[in-house]
């Protein structure tokens, strides 16, 4: 798959990135023409396919027109062959003639073939030059639910738009494309939750784990926006691209086409598999041990069918409820976590409590270790550190969530760098549902300052020479004896209380008097006032 940017360079001025919401509701009130009556699912992929096309269309044509003003690449244009390897090279789709934006713009008003066929027949020539993109492109244009001059203005439109900035439009485009992944989830509800992760909650995820180097892999990867966020962390710090790699996978045919176009925009090289599949009944990663592990799995998954995997060779701390998945993800993710790694997890509130059909007692199992008879050894307890997170930050669920994060070895080590505390027997617990801003009447967002007030307190407390302090009401560093005399629940409002109030220095006594006088004062007050309203009342007739 194309890459877009070279190893170890920075992210630009963050101009692109204000510009592009302007740009996106641009694009969005055009696209929304098209949608009519079509289900938003299916909306999703037309309106996305078509930001996908133009933009690879426009890089494409971009690099032409270099190579025309260049003497020595201009003979390579007779040679269509020759100019495709060099367009890969240069980390650009190939886009043959018939399936170029100005072809299709200059035939959007024709009928016969209609502009719908036109597209159709382009994705099916651009997958066959691209083997990256094959089985990837939308190929549904020409149906007869989709109104075929709407879908001519509409092309029309998009032809105005410009993707540009300094790493060749891709930070724009990616934001738009991250709007309308966002738009999109909001319109279908809890459906969209299986493809888009809050962006903010993303982004602390990553702030938390710092996934500089090593590999990353999302077991439920979605629209791929975990794999954006690491990406753009690395860059944004200064780090090379070449020093992370990518894998993913997911179960949904459509949602895992998305991913695999929402990471080619980006020039993102990913390992999502050969296909979608089932992560608990076909793990096309088996053997993957990774250094950081980020997934948003689906929340109290009751039908994920475990009734068929009780015997997993990934059922080391107790045998997941088939009633719920949540310790089945929790331990799939531990399964594929390397000795040094970490895991940035979301899941549902209740998986922080949950006794039911032994949830309690492999979540204890997580925390102290666990005897394994096969391999004749001590397994380590895992969980680092537990984040409430506040409620209204997903426009898909109402569902309260939290963040676990675990790590094997938690005496020791180092993150990029940086000497890590020995906190074995501890867990650090962070109540951050006061945090966050409204940004709508039902949606709230975690700010950067927020984001760093969470980071920066796990990292003081993990690592040597962090200036870590319990915080009443917000974090607190727990033993193990602690949680065990909660049993075990991992709520954070358990272990971190409540705010400190201001110390009272008045005299019990001395304050009681104070206050029956002036209740004394106000109960005379009253009494005047009653007798004055009756009176006004007996003057207007209406007295008693």
């Amino acid at each position: 798959m194309p890459r877009g940017r070279k190893p170890g360079t920075k992210t630009s001025n963050p101009k692109p990135e204000k510009a592009a919401p302007a740009i996106a509701t641009t694009l969005w009130a055009a696209a929304d023409k098209l949608r009519g009556n079509m289900d938003a699912a299916e909306y999703k992929h037309v309106a996305l396919g078509l930001i996908f096309l133009k933009y690879i269309s426009d890089r494409f044509d971009a690099r032409r027109r270099k190579a025309e003003a260049d003497p020595e690449e201009r003979t390579f244009l007779d040679d269509p062959e020759v100019f495709r390897d060099l367009c890969l090279g240069d980390n650009i789709f190939f886009v043959p003639d018939r399936a170029r934006w100005d072809f299709l713009k200059e035939n959007a008003t024709s009928t016969k073939p209609t502009i719908g066929e036109l597209i159709d027949q382009a994705m099916i020539d651009i997958e066959a030059e691209n083997a990256s993109l094959r089985g990837v492109l939308t190929k549904n244009y020409a149906r007869q639910e989709l109104d075929q001059t709407k879908l001519g203005e509409v092309l029309k439109l998009f032809s105005d738009i410009k993707f540009e900035d300094s790493h060749q439009g891709q930070d724009v485009l990616g934001r738009v494309y991250e709007y309308f992944l966002g738009e999109f989830a909001k319109m279908e509800g809890k459906r969209g939750g299986q493809y888009y992760t809050a962006g903010c909650v993303v982004k602390l995820l990553v702030e938390m784990l710092e996934p500089f180097k090593g590999r990353v892999y999302d077991p439920c990867c979605g629209s791929g926006g975990m794999f954006v966020q690491s990406e753009r962390f690395v860059e944004e710090h200064g780090g090379g691209l070449n020093e992370i790699s990518v894998y993913g996978q997911e179960s949904n045919a459509t949602t895992w086409r998305l991913a695999k176009m929402n990471l080619a925009i980006r020039g993102i090289e990913a390992n999502l598999g050969s296909k979608w599949a089932d992560t608990f009944h076909e793990d096309l990663h088996k053997g993957l041990m990774a250094k950081h592990v980020l997934a948003n799995p689906p929340f109290n998954d009751s039908d994920w069918g475990g009734d068929k995997l009780t015997g997993d060779a990934r059922w080391k701390y107790g045998v997941p409820p088939a009633s719920n998945a949540n310790c089945a993800w929790l331990q799939h993710i531990i399964y594929h976590l390397a000795p040094d790694g970490y895991a940035g997890v979301v899941l549902a509130n209740g998986s922080l409590s949950s006794q039911q059909s032994g949830e309690g007692d492999i979540r204890r199992a997580m925390i102290e270790g666990i005897w394994d008879p096969t391999a004749k050894v001590m397994l380590p307890g895992l969980v680092d550190c537990i984040v409430a997170l506040p409620g209204q930050l997903f426009s898909t669920t109402q569902i309260p969530v939290c963040l676990w994060f675990l790590t094997r070895d938690k005496s020791n080590g180092l993150s990029r760098d940086k000497k890590l505390r020995d906190r074995t027997g501890e867990i650090l617990f962070i109540d951050a549902r006061e945090l966050g801003t409204m940004v709508s009447r039902t949606l709230k967002e975690l700010t950067d300052e927020d984001i760093a007030k969470v980071a920066s307190t796990y990292h003081a407390w993990r690592e040597v020479g962090g200036r870590y302090g319990d915080v009443p009401g917000f974090a607190k560093s727990a033993s193990f004896k602690e949680v065990a005399d909660q049993g075990f629940v991992l709520t954070p409002g358990r272990y971190v209380g409540t705010v400190e109030s201001d110390v009272e220095d008045e005299p019990f006594d001395a304050k009681m008097a104070r206050l029956t006088v002036a209740l004394r004062e106000q109960m005379s007050e009253g009494a005047v006032l009653d007798e004055r309203i009756r009176k006004a009342l007996a003057g207007g007739g209406h007295g008693w």
